[in-house]
Protein backbone atom coordinates (compact mmCIF):
# COMPACT_ATOMS: atom_id res chain seq x y z
CA UNK A 1 0.00 0.00 0.00
CA UNK A 2 1.41 3.36 -0.62
CA UNK A 3 1.64 6.29 1.98
CA UNK A 4 2.53 10.00 1.41
CA UNK A 5 2.81 11.80 4.94
CA UNK A 6 4.00 15.16 4.83
CA UNK A 7 4.72 16.79 8.19
CA UNK A 8 6.40 20.30 8.92
CA UNK A 9 3.51 22.60 8.25
CA UNK A 10 2.99 25.42 11.15
CA UNK A 11 2.30 28.93 11.83
CA UNK A 12 5.78 30.84 11.04
CA UNK A 13 6.06 34.59 10.78
CA UNK A 14 6.93 36.74 8.01
CA UNK A 15 10.36 35.80 6.96
CA UNK A 16 10.51 32.78 8.49
CA UNK A 17 11.30 29.71 7.10
CA UNK A 18 9.67 26.35 7.24
CA UNK A 19 10.87 22.80 6.25
CA UNK A 20 8.26 20.15 4.92
CA UNK A 21 8.48 16.40 4.38
CA UNK A 22 7.11 14.05 2.80
CA UNK A 23 7.61 10.32 3.61
CA UNK A 24 6.74 7.36 1.18
CA UNK A 25 6.08 3.83 1.72
CA UNK A 26 5.04 1.25 -0.87
CA UNK A 27 6.99 3.38 -3.05
CA UNK A 28 10.43 4.20 -4.28
CA UNK A 29 10.73 8.23 -4.80
CA UNK A 30 14.27 7.97 -6.13
CA UNK A 31 12.93 6.22 -9.58
CA UNK A 32 10.19 9.27 -10.34
CA UNK A 33 9.26 12.15 -10.27
CA UNK A 34 7.84 14.13 -6.95
CA UNK A 35 6.27 17.41 -6.85
CA UNK A 36 5.29 19.88 -3.75
CA UNK A 37 1.63 21.41 -4.98
CA UNK A 38 -0.18 23.95 -2.84
CA UNK A 39 -3.51 24.89 -2.79
CA UNK A 40 -5.72 27.69 -1.56
CA UNK A 41 -9.58 27.64 -0.85
CA UNK A 42 -11.95 27.47 -3.25
CA UNK A 43 -8.83 28.01 -5.81
CA UNK A 44 -6.57 25.35 -8.54
CA UNK A 45 -3.61 23.26 -6.92
CA UNK A 46 -0.74 24.99 -8.02
CA UNK A 47 2.80 22.81 -8.65
CA UNK A 48 5.73 24.54 -6.09
CA UNK A 49 8.74 22.67 -6.64
CA UNK A 50 9.54 19.12 -8.50
CA UNK A 51 12.37 16.63 -8.24
CA UNK A 52 13.20 14.02 -11.02
CA UNK A 53 15.22 10.92 -10.51
CA UNK A 54 18.27 11.70 -11.52
CA UNK A 55 17.97 15.08 -8.90
CA UNK A 56 17.17 17.64 -11.53
CA UNK A 57 14.80 20.07 -10.23
CA UNK A 58 12.32 22.76 -11.12
CA UNK A 59 10.43 25.48 -9.53
CA UNK A 60 7.60 27.75 -10.04
CA UNK A 61 8.46 31.46 -10.86
CA UNK A 62 6.85 32.51 -7.57
CA UNK A 63 9.31 30.28 -5.20
CA UNK A 64 12.49 30.65 -7.13
CA UNK A 65 15.27 31.36 -5.19
CA UNK A 66 13.46 31.01 -1.66
CA UNK A 67 12.85 27.32 -2.37
CA UNK A 68 14.02 24.35 -2.12
CA UNK A 69 13.05 20.85 -3.11
CA UNK A 70 15.34 17.60 -2.34
CA UNK A 71 15.61 14.28 -1.48
CA UNK A 72 17.17 11.67 0.20
CA UNK A 73 16.80 8.16 -1.31
CA UNK A 74 18.04 6.41 1.98
CA UNK A 75 14.96 7.60 4.26
CA UNK A 76 12.75 7.60 1.27
CA UNK A 77 11.56 11.28 2.14
CA UNK A 78 11.22 14.65 0.18
CA UNK A 79 11.73 17.76 1.40
CA UNK A 80 10.61 21.19 0.77
CA UNK A 81 12.94 24.21 2.33
CA UNK A 82 10.68 27.60 2.39
CA UNK A 83 12.58 30.57 3.06
CA UNK A 84 11.68 34.38 2.91
CA UNK A 85 8.30 33.36 3.68
CA UNK A 86 4.99 35.52 2.72
CA UNK A 87 1.50 35.46 3.70
CA UNK A 88 1.38 34.44 -0.08
CA UNK A 89 2.65 31.55 1.23
CA UNK A 90 -0.25 30.47 3.14
CA UNK A 91 -1.71 27.13 1.28
CA UNK A 92 -1.84 23.46 1.98
CA UNK A 93 0.73 22.28 1.11
CA UNK A 94 1.03 18.63 -0.97
CA UNK A 95 3.33 15.78 -2.17
CA UNK A 96 2.51 14.52 -4.98
CA UNK A 97 4.35 11.44 -7.00
CA UNK A 98 3.77 11.74 -10.40
CA UNK A 99 3.74 8.42 -12.20
CA UNK A 100 1.51 6.75 -9.96
CA UNK A 101 -1.07 9.53 -9.02
CA UNK A 102 -0.69 9.44 -5.45
CA UNK A 103 -1.22 12.31 -3.18
CA UNK A 104 -0.22 13.01 0.28
CA UNK A 105 -2.87 14.09 2.69
CA UNK A 106 -1.31 17.75 2.97
CA UNK A 107 0.34 19.72 5.59
CA UNK A 108 -1.09 23.14 6.35
CA UNK A 109 1.56 26.41 6.62
CA UNK A 110 0.22 29.57 7.66
CA UNK A 111 2.18 32.93 7.48
CA UNK A 112 1.35 35.80 9.38
CA UNK A 113 2.33 39.10 9.30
Amino acid sequence: QVQLVESGGGLVQTGGSLRLSCAASGIDFSSNTTAWYRQAPGKQREAVATIMSGGSTNYAASVKGRFTISRDNVKNTVYLQMNSLNPKATDVYYCYRIRSNHWGQGTQVTVST
